[in-house]
């Protein structure tokens, strides 16, 4: 997905929940970061990933979110094109 439709999508799933209740994250693989999450003992029980067309966009979008207050941080792996709410 490109930056515009992955920002519109991540949106559309947060709805009208404030940006401060939701984690965003990057990864090479998104089944293993999501049990990570949850043996820490993070509920994702709304748990949804999106494909970037590229690293550099989903660095992007990932910081995008960031920059409105969503918890997370800086990472991702090797090469990470999947982003990730919850």
């Amino acid at each position: 997905m490109n930056k515009k439709d992955l920002i519109a999508a991540i949106e559309k799933k947060r709805g009208s929940i404030g940006y401060s209740a939701w984690t965003v994250g990057i990864t090479n693989d998104p089944a293993r970061r999501k049990e990570e999450h949850q043996n820490a003992g993070k509920s994702v029980g709304s748990w949804k990933h999106w494909k970037a067309d590229s690293e550099a966009i989903a660095r992007d979008v990932e910081k995008h979110f960031l920059d409105k207050k969503m918890k997370g941080g800086g990472g991702g792996g090797d090469k990470p094109t999947y982003v990730y709410v919850f």
